[in-house]
C-alpha cells in the first residue's frame, strides 16, 4: 500500500488544520481495503474561541451519514473535548445516552451526529486519529492466534485492544487500559477483529502510519499466502433461475429486490471450493458490515428451497439471541454464494446492492487469505448478533421507512430515446424502478447517464438483438417485473391499392411482430417478476382508424389484439396485460413543426388550437402517456387486465 499524500496539494490548506483532516480522510475514504461504504472516522482536535472569547478545545469527528471518502469540512461534527474526555470517566452510560450527550456537548446544533466513536477519539492525546477497517489487518485477526500474528508483525508498536462492543464501552475499556501507558511508544492500535487506529499530532504522519502498519499486515500476507483464483467462468448464468432467486428474496423481504450477479473469476473461485459452505458460515470480515450483509450469505446448490431454509436458520438464529423486547428484522438474505456460479448482491436499490457486492467481495479475499494462514475465524455468534440488534445501528436502518412505488423494480422499454418512450422511463425512474431502455439509434447511450438506466442500442426486428437485450436486462438486474413495449413506426401515408409492399411489411415487423417477439422473450421471466406487467401502446387508430393509414393501423389494431389474447393467456400466471391508446401527442419525433404548421393550416386554426383539438380541450403530452403506463404498472391497476384505455383528451370519433 503507497502513500498518497501529496505535499503540493497540501501546500494550498498547511495551515487549516480542518481541511488537512478532510484531505487525509478523503485519501483513507478512497482506498477500498482500508474503508468500506461509510467505515471508518477520523477525528482533529483544534482550540477555537468560545461565545465569551476564552479558549476552547473542540474534537472535530466525522459525522453520521458521511462517507469518508467525499468527506467535506461540514461532514465533521464539532464537539466540546472535555465533556468527552470526562464521558470517558463515567462508571457506565448507554450508547443512547452517549448519543445524547455527544449531540449536546456540540458547538454547531446544524452538525450530523457525531461518531458513535467520538469518545475514544477525545481520549487519545493527538490532534489527529484515524480509524479504518483494514482488510489486511482485520484478516489477521481473524485467525487462530491472530494476536500472536499480530504481536509478530508489530513488536510492541502497536497496542493490541481485545474485541469489544464499538460505542461507550469500547471507549470506557481503551480508557482503562491506556490510563498510566505512555502514547507515544506506539504507532497505533490494533482492535482485534474490528480495525485500526493510527494517531499523530501531523496530519501527514498519522497518515502515513496508517499506510505503515496495513502495508506490514499485506507484506505478512503475500509472503504466506498463494493466489486465490483457481477457476474462470465466461459462461452466462441460468437467467431463469436468477430471477426465480430474486422472486423468493423479494417475496421474504416484503419489498421487491435488484439481484446483481458477479460471475467474475474471484467470485466463481470462491464459489467452486470443495468446502465454501463451511467457510462461508462463519460470519462477515468485520461486525461493522452486519448491519449491510446479516451474519451469513444464502447458500445456493440445485433446490429450490435454499431461501426458506435460510429464512428458518436466521429465525432461529434470532430466538437464540434476542432478548424479550428485541423485534425480529426481516429474515431474507443480502448476499448469495450460488455454487459454481459466482455471488449475488441483493438490495432494495441498486446502491444498497452495489455497497453488499463490493463488502461480499473484500469479505471473499478475507476469508481465503485468512485460511491460508490458520483458517478463517470471525466472531462468535452472539457477538455479531448484539452488534445486528445494537441500538445504534436499528437507528440508521428506521431513517426512512417510506419508498417510492416501484422501488426494487425492473422495467424494460422499447423506443426508449425520444418521445412516449423516453418519457416512460424517466416516469419509471421517478417511482423508484431501474429500466433498460432500447432504442435503434446509437444515440440511446448516454442519454440517461444514471446507473439505473441501462442503455442498450436495439433493432427490435432483429430478433437475435431482441432476445440478448432481454437476457441483457436480465443478467444486469437480476429480473424483470415491468414491460413497456413501446417501439413503433408511423408508415407513409398510401391507399391500400398503391400501396408499396415494403411499407406494407415494414409497419407489421416493427409494429406488431417485435411486440409479439418481446414478449415472447420477456414472458419467460416475467413469470417469476413482482407484480409483473406488460403495458402496450398501441394508438387511436385502432378505435377509430382514417384512409391513408391502413399498414399502420392494421398493425396497431392486430397489437391490441394480441394483447387481448395475451390477457388471456398469461393471468394465470397473475401477469396483467393492459393497452394505451393515444392519440395526437405532438412532442414526439414523428411530428415536425412543419407538419403541424401544416396540419392546422389545413383546418384553418392556430397550432396551439389544433393541439387541444379534443373534447377536453387539452394537449396531450408524451409524459400524460408515460403517466397512464406507470399507473397501468402500479397499484391502480392491480386488479385489472385486458383493458384498453385512450390518452387522447377525449376523441370525439372515439368516444
Amino acid at each position: 500500500m503507497n502513500s498518497l499524500w501529496s505535499d503540493s496539494h497540501v501546500g494550498k490548506i498547511a495551515d487549516n488544520p480542518l481541511q488537512l483532516r478532510v484531505y487525509s480522510s478523503r485519501l483513507l475514504g478512497q482506498d477500498p481495503d482500508l474503508v468500506l461504504h461509510g467505515g471508518g472516522n477520523t477525528s482533529v482536535k483544534i482550540t477555537e474561541k468560545d461565545l465569551f472569547g476564552q479558549d476552547e478545545e473542540i474534537l472535530y469527528v466525522k459525522g453520521s451519514g458521511w462517507d469518508l471518502g467525499d468527506i467535506e469540512a461540514e461532514g465533521f461534527a464539532p464537539v466540546k473535548l472535555k465533556i468527552l474526555q470526562h464521558m470517558a470517566g463515567l462508571e457506565s452510560l448507554t450508547d443512547s445516552d452517549m448519543v445524547s450527550m455527544q449531540r449536546a456537548a456540540m458547538t454547531n446544533p446544524y452538525a450530523p451526529n457525531p461518531s458513535v466513536e467520538a469518545v475514544l477519539h477525545a481520549i487519545i492525546p493527538f490532534k489527529f486519529v484515524d480509524h479504518t477497517h483494514a482488510d489486511a489487518v482485520v484478516t489477521i485477526t481473524n485467525t487462530p492466534n491472530g494476536e500472536d500474528k499480530i504481536k509478530q508483525i508489530y513488536g510492541e508498536r502497536v497496542l493490541i485492544v481485545p474485541y469489544v462492543m464499538p460505542g461507550f464501552v469500547l471507549a470506557k475499556k481503551i480508557y482503562e487500559m491506556t490510563r498510566d501507558i505512555e502514547w507515544t511508544q506506539y504507532d497505533g492500535m490494533v482492535l482485534l477483529n474490528h480495525g485500526v487506529f493510527s494517531f499523530d499530532d501531523d496530519a501527514k504522519a498519522s497518515y502515513e502510519k496508517m499506510i505503515e502498519i496495513v502495508s506490514r499486515a499485506e507484506d505478512y500476507i503475500a509472503a504466506n499466502t498463494t493466489s486465490i483464483v483457481n477457476a474462470d467462468n465466461n459462461a452466462m448464468p441460468d437467467l431463469q433461475a436468477l430471477a426465480v432467486i430474486r422472486q423468493q428474496v423479494s417475496t421474504l423481504r416484503g419489498s421487491a429486490v435488484y439481484a446483481l450477479m458477479d460471475n467474475g473469476a474471484e467470485a466463481c473461485s470462491y464459489a467452486s471450493l470443495d468446502n465454501v459452505d463451511a467457510i462461508s458460515s462463519r460470519g462477515p470480515l468485520t461486525p461493522d458490515h452486519i448491519i449491510r450483509t446479516k451474519q451469513l450469505p444464502l447458500m445456493i446448490d440445485q433446490g429450490d428451497t435454499e431461501v426458506n431454509d435460510y429464512a428458518d436458520a436466521y429465525q432461529a438464529y434470532f430466538d437464540k439471541n434476542a432478548s424479550q423486547q428485541q423485534v425480529c428484522l426481516d429474515r431474507a438474505p443480502r448476499w448469495a454464494v450460488w455454487k459454481h456460479q459466482g455471488l449475488i448482491s441483493f438490495g432494495t436499490s441498486l446502491k444498497e446492492a452495489n455497497i453488499i457486492s463490493d463488502i461480499s467481495g473484500h469479505t471473499i479475499q478475507a476469508i481465503q487469505m485468512a485460511e491460508q494462514l490458520g483458517g478463517w475465524q470471525a466472531l462468535p455468534e452472539n457477538d455479531l448478533f448484539d452488534m445486528e440488534y445494537w441500538e445504534l445501528e436499528q437507528a440508521k436502518l428506521n431513517k426512512s421507512k417510506t419508498s417510492p412505488e416501484f422501488q426494487g423494480k425492473i422495467a424494460l422499454v422499447t423506443g426508449a430515446g425520444s418521445g412516449i418512450g423516453k418519457a416512460c422511463v424517466e416516469a419509471l425512474l421517478e417511482k423508484g424502478a431501474a429500466v433498460a431502455a432500447l432504442d435503434i439509434d446509437p444515440a440511446i447511450r448516454g442519454t440517461f447517464n444514471r446507473q439505473e438506466v441501462l442503455e442498450i442500442v436495439c433493432d427490435v426486428t432483429d430478433d437475435a438483438v431482441l432476445k440478448n437485450a432481454v437476457e441483457e436486462t436480465v443478467r444486469h438486474f437480476g429480473g424483470l417485473d415491468i414491460l413497456v413495449t413501446n417501439a413503433g413506426i408511423f408508415t407513409a401515408n398510401e391507399n391500400i391499392e398503391d400501396m408499396n409492399d415494403d411499407t406494407w411489411q415494414l409497419a407489421m415487423d416493427v409494429n406488431l411482430t417485435s411486440h409479439q417477439r418481446l414478449m415472447k422473450y420477456g414472458i419467460p421471466y416475467l413469470r417469476h417478476g413482482i407484480e409483473p406487467a406488460i403495458i402496450i401502446i398501441a394508438s387511436k387508430n385502432v378505435p377509430a382508424p382514417g384512409p391513408g393509414a391502413s399498414a399502420y393501423s392494421a398493425a396497431k389494431a392486430g397489437l391490441t389484439q394480441l394483447a387481448r389474447v395475451a390477457a388471456f393467456e398469461l393471468g394465470k400466471d397473475n401477469i396483467r396485460v393492459n393497452t394505451i391508446h393515444p392519440n395526437a401527442v405532438f412532442d414526439t419525433a414523428v411530428w415536425s413543426e412543419e407538419m403541424l404548421e401544416g396540419r392546422a393550416k389545413n383546418y384553418g386554426i392556430s397550432v396551439e388550437e389544433y393541439k387541444a383539438n379534443n373534447v377536453l380541450h387539452t394537449e396531450v403530452t408524451s409524459k400524460n402517456v408515460a403517466e397512464m403506463a406507470c399507473a397501468m404498472a402500479g397499484r391502480a391497476f392491480a386488479k385489472t387486465t385486458g383493458s384498453q384505455v385512450p390518452v387522447d383528451g377525449g376523441n370525439d370519433r372515439v368516444i
